[in-house]
This record gives C-alpha cells, sequence and structure tokens, in this order.
C-alpha cells in the first residue's frame, strides 16, 4: 500500500476517491463489497483509494476496520476515517497497529464529537481525554509512527459549526497542518466559487497540502433538505429554486443530483487549483457511476464482467499472493487495480469463503441485487452484468431493505444526535418526569416553535404524518405514553408524483401499509401482545424488543413485511420499505443508543440524566404492521380503541 500523499505526486491528470461507511448488516457488506468491486473496475477508472468512515466515539471500530480489512483485499488502496474523543487512547492505538498490520497507510485524523467535561462523562472517575482536537491525533501519530502514515485532515470550505469565525477555521486548519498532515479533504459545499476563493485564502495562508474537495450528489430532496440543515452548508439561490418543482419526484431528484454533481466537479477541476474529487456515496452506486460517464472518465469498450458475488455454482481457482502483495483473482493478478474480467464459470478461494461463511451465519445466501431501478438511457442503463446495482436506490435510509449496503443510513452523519448541544438543549428542555416527556413528544407534534426538533427526528413533521396527527397526538399523550418515533398512514394507489405520498420514478403508482413505532414501558408490550391475540384477526404484525437483548414478535422467523411499494412504468415492482426481524433490532440498537445520548447532555446525578438513562434501560420499543393497507384506520382503532 502506497502514501495518498505519493500517489497524487504521481498522478498524471485528475483522480477520484470514495467514501464509504460500514453497513450495519452482514447482508449489506457482502452486497457492498460488490458495489465497491463495480465501481472500481473496467469500464470506470479504478479510484485512487477509498475511505472508511468511523464513527465518533469508536462507535463503528470493529466494522470500520473490517470493512477496511476487505477493500485491501480488493487491491484497493484504503484511507481509514480516525477520530479521537470520547474513547480511550489504547482504541486509537489498536486501530493504527491493526491498519500497519493490513497494509494500510493512509488514515483521515478526524476528532469527532466535542470532549466531554467531567461532569458529564459516562463513568464516575473518568480518565481524561488524550486528545482535545484533530491536531493532537495528528501529532501523536507522527511521534510515534514517524512517516509510515500519510496523514490528511478535514477542511471546511463553509466554517465548521464550533467555530468562531471563518478566520479562527482557516487559522485551525493551518495547525493541523503543521502538526503534520499532509492532504486535506474538505466537507460537502455546492458553492462552487464560494469553494474554489477558500482554496485561494488557504494558499494565501501557507496551506500548501493537496486539498481535496468533498463532492456529495443529491440523492434525494428530503435527504439534501436533512443535511443542509445539519451542516448548515449554504445552498445557492440556483439550486433550491431547480430542486423545488421536482422535489417529489425521486428520480428526477437524483438526476439533477448527478448533472449539478457533474457540473461541480468539471468546474472545479477546470480551476486548476485541485488535484482530484472525493466522493461521498452514501453507499450507493448510480449517481457516482452517472456522473463519472457524464465526465467521460469511463473507458471506450465495456467488457462483459460479471458480478464477482455472482450466484450460480462456479469453480473454485486460485487466490495466490503475488510478489508485489497484489491478489490473484481467478489467475489476474490486480496488481493494485481490479481485474478487467473474471470467469463466469469460477470463484477465487477469498469469494467463496466470504459466500460460505455469510450462507452459514444467515442459513442462505446473500440476495441477488434486482437490477432496472432508475432512467433508461446510457447513463442509466442496468443492461448487462456490469451494469450499476441500482436496486435500493430510492428512497434510501433505515426504512428500507437490510440488505441494502445504504440501510441505516439517511444522510450521511451516522447514527447518534444531529444538532449541537447547545441548540439540543434550547431545544428539548430539560426533562425531569415521564409527563414532561409526553407533553415533549407532543410539543413536536403540533409543531410548537420551541420544540422543532426531537433527538429522534431533526426535521419538522412530514406533510404525510400530519395526515395522521391526531392519532399520534392521543398515542403521546400523558394518558397513553406511546411515545412515537415513526409512523406512516395506510395508502392505496397514490400516483408516484403525489407531493404528500409519492416517491420514485414518475407515472407510478405507491403503497403503503399503516405501521407505527413507539417507546412504552414493559406492562404495556404484554397488553399488546394480549390484544393482539384477542382482536388482531392476523393483521397485525409486531415486534418488540429493549436495551436488554430482549425481543418478542408475534411473526415467524425469517418473515419479510414489505411495508411501501411502488409500481413504475418498464419496471418490476419496487419494495422501498421493509420491515423484518433484522432491521427491527439494528434499528433497536440504535434508538436506545439515542437515548443515552440524549442523557449526556446533562450532568452526571442530575434528575433529567437519571430519567432518560431510565427510559433507556427499562422502556421498550414496539413496532406495529397492520396489513390491510385499504384501510385507512385500521391500526389506528386498535390501538385507541378500548
Amino acid at each position: 500500500m502506497a502514501p495518498l500523499a505519493s500517489l497524487i505526486t504521481d498522478r498524471n491528470g485528475p483522480f477520484h476517491t470514495f467514501e464509504f461507511f460500514p453497513p450495519r448488516t452482514e447482508a449489506g457488506l457482502v452486497n457492498l463489497l460488490d458495489r465497491i468491486q463495480r465501481l472500481a473496475s473496467a469500464p470506470l477508472p479504478s479510484p485512487l483509494a477509498v475511505s472508511v468512515t468511523w464513527g465518533a466515539g469508536g462507535s463503528t471500530a470493529d466494522k470500520s476496520l473490517e470493512l477496511a480489512e476487505h477493500v485491501t483485499k480488493l487491491g484497493l488502496e484504503v484511507i481509514l476515517h480516525l477520530t479521537c474523543t470520547n474513547m480511550p487512547k489504547e482504541k486509537v492505538d489498536q486501530a493504527l497497529e491493526k491498519c500497519k498490520s493490513l497494509g494500510i497507510r493512509n488514515i483521515l485524523a478526524l476528532r469527532g464529537d466535542a470532549p466531554r467535561s467531567e461532569e458529564y462523562a459516562t463513568e464516575p472517575n473518568p480518565q481524561p481525554d488524550y486528545f482535545q482536537h484533530a491536531d493532537d491525533l495528528v501529532r501523536y501519530i507522527r511521534q510515534n509512527h514517524d512517516d509510515f502514515f500519510c496523514i490528511g485532515v478535514a477542511g471546511y470550505p463553509t466554517p465548521h459549526p464550533d467555530s468562531e469565525s471563518d478566520e479562527s477555521d482557516l487559522q485551525y486548519l493551518k495547525v493541523k497542518c503543521d502538526a503534520g498532515a499532509d492532504f486535506i479533504v474538505t466537507q460537502l459545499f455546492y458553492d462552487v466559487e464560494g469553494f474554489l476563493d477558500w482554496v485561494k485564502t488557504c494558499r494565501e495562508r501557507g496551506i500548501t497540502q493537496p486539498i481535496i474537495p468533498g463532492i456529495m450528489p443529491i440523492q434525494n430532496f428530503a435527504s439534501f433538505r436533512r443535511l443542509v440543515n445539519l451542516t448548515k452548508c449554504p445552498v445557492p439561490e440556483s439550486i433550491s429554486s431547480d430542486l423545488l418543482p421536482i422535489s417529489s419526484d425521486d428520480s428526477a431528484v437524483k438526476k439533477y443530483g448527478a448533472e449539478l454533481a457533474t457540473k461541480m466537479v468539471q468546474r472545479i477541476l477546470d480551476s486548476k487549483l485541485v488535484p482530484g474529487i472525493h466522493f461521498c456515496t452514501l453507499n450507493l452506486e448510480k449517481s457516482v457511476r452517472t456522473i463519472l460517464e457524464n465526465l467521460k472518465w469511463t473507458s471506450s469498450s465495456s467488457p462483459n464482467q460479471s458480478s464477482p458475488l455472482s450466484r450460480h455454482n462456479r469453480l473454485i481457482e486460485d487466490d495466490s499472493p503475488q510478489p508485489n502483495g497484489a491478489l490473484a483473482i481467478n489467475g489476474h493478478s490486480t496488481n493494485g487495480t481490479l481485474p478487467n474480467q473474471m470467469s463466469d464459470l469460477s470463484i477465487s478461494p477469498s469469494e467463496a469463503s466470504q459466500l460460505a461463511q455469510w450462507g452459514l451465519t444467515n442459513h442462505a445466501l446473500p440476495p441477488a441485487p434486482k437490477k432496472g431501478l432508475g432512467t433508461s438511457g446510457a447513463a442509466g442503463s442496468n443492461n448487462g452484468p456490469s451494469g450499476e446495482d441500482s436496486w435500493d436506490e430510492y428512497p434510501n435510509g433505515r426504512f428500507t431493505d437490510v440488505r441494502s449496503p445504504a440501510y441505516g443510513e439517511i444522510d450521511g452523519w451516522g447514527s447518534g444526535l444531529k444538532i449541537t448541544a447547545a441548540q439540543a438543549m434550547k431545544e428539548w428542555g430539560t426533562p425531569t418526569t415521564i409527563n414532561e416527556l409526553s407533553l415533549f413528544f407532543t410539543s413536536y407534534l403540533r409543531s410548537a416553535p420551541e420544540t422543532p426538533t426531537t433527538p429522534f427526528c431533526d426535521l419538522p413533521l412530514s406533510p404525510e404524518s400530519l395526515t395522521i396527527l391526531p392519532y399520534l397526538l392521543e398515542l403521546n399523550s400523558e394518558k397513553l405514553k406511546h411515545w412515537t418515533v415513526g409512523s406512516q398512514p395506510a395508502v392505496d394507489a397514490a400516483k408516484s408524483e403525489d407531493p404528500i405520498h409519492g416517491w420514485g420514478p414518475r407515472g407510478g403508482y405507491v403503497f403503503q401499509k399503516a405501521f407505527v413505532e413507539f417507546f412504552v414501558k414493559e406492562e404495556q408490550v404484554k397488553e399488546l401482545e394480549e390484544k393482539i391475540e384477542r382482536k388482531g384477526n392476523g393483521a397485525i404484525s409486531m415486534y418488540a424488543g429493549n436495551k436488554k437483548g430482549d425481543f418478542r414478535t408475534n411473526t415467524e422467523e425469517d418473515t419479510v413485511n414489505a411495508v411501501t411499494w411502488g409500481v413504475f412504468p418498464g419496471q418490476e415492482i419496487v419494495q422501498s420499505t421493509i420491515i423484518e426481524g433484522e432491521s427491527f433490532l439494528a434499528w433497536k440498537e440504535e434508538a436506545f443508543d439515542i437515548w443515552t445520548e440524549w442523557s449526556l447532555l446533562y450532568p452526571r446525578h442530575s434528575p433529567a440524566r437519571k430519567l432518560l438513562e431510565g427510559i433507556s434501560g427499562e422502556w421498550w420499543l414496539v413496532s406495529l404492521i397492520h396489513h390491510d393497507y385499504k384501510d385507512n384506520e385500521g391500526l389506528w382503532k386498535f390501538l385507541l380503541q378500548e
């Protein structure tokens, strides 16, 4: 593996890198590796490197290192993101040593969340954070590992939310660079001219390291709006005015996002101010593939390349190490890149092992990704085995298929709280009783100005949720205390262009089963189970779990519930929202972590801290699905009538 700075210096022409996050499920990991290999294979140009994200406080440490190791086995350079605050110094050391053992030489050194003071620590008598800022991590790596690691740092064309001003933000970037950084990867932006001015200012301040701009294609309007809200990234008026008329047409928004990103990249590279581009993929494939094709970076010929994880019987062939450290797959040396063609009739031992391990764990092969979701034409063609994998393109996020590499991620921000501590304290107050929590959730539902967000939702209530608002208010009331964190109404053949319920390409129809998720006490879970047995009439599925790991359901093992689907011209039926045991359990872990993160806003031993820790430790998350999508009131009558 080579240092990124050397690769940049040796590069003749512009380059690109990809960013991926570790999937939350094993099936997602298998499909992501399949996706990465396609994006790194002809006719597409191979990326200079692939970056792997790292959750704040080391929350994804094991999964991040696992993904990084898999990517190195594909013959690709890896940049491992590494945060340093609110976690033991030993975890940083372990990550660096693991990188050394894998030959990973590139680290993106990040602070992570702001360090917690002793008063707000998670444990009594905590050890003080060894690292306070990203420059501390940069110096530490330099002092302890000399020049083995090529170190990157984050740059902010729009000042970081914690920065006092544009000037202080630039000064801190200079501090990180002087500490030993070799390159800079920027936060996303949409104001290209503002970015180019920022690069010029960096050069004037003596910042000489290569600057790689982060480009995140717009995937859908909701995620774009959420991301802009989180990052406080300014958006040119022209972009906002372009998006507004197509905001309910997911296909049009995705197409516009790819076209916008193409223009941004072309303008940036034409300036000659930066050497390459960093694509934030959100683990999706279609948009970045389209951008590369629009830029005409693809090779002229497109060999018939099959998926490296195709699902039919194949002969296991050689997977031997090569003298230069590359991997021979089916007899083809990767030599730092991927082979242009792989045999349809054979598979390497490493790939066979990966598939076998997945099958033993899940009692099945990974699903073959479905093709065909999206627009037609050269840029969007899914024809042939080398076409992009776009079966999970929209909507993406936590309400999708657990087999998707993008499952659980809506905006690239990761799990946990989505706003700053100061903003959270202002908007969420200091609840000390259960009744105050009920008032808090109902205040949000009523769109009260003082409660614009909750820890579970950083945007105002959606127009779709407003159609079932009376039911949600009653559930969240002080009487029932069913604190809802996810819901949708039943929908029977709404047009895909519908501004409230629509999604996907135009000219289609969408359907939904009603469902709702909420937190309740354990005794209420037992009451729900009995009520479903008495009055459910086989129309209601329930999943329930707590932080301790207890789990209850009235469904059969491996049951899959499609709760949102669409029928579009020229395509198979698309199931965009699936609820099953695995997806519920993955979300359950994150949901209770959000309660814990919320509690950490308050001092140890405070009434608010004790209340929220108690909710996290003792209450249950429940998901209910009503299967009669033609009955608009079925779920709500079941829940609210005696």
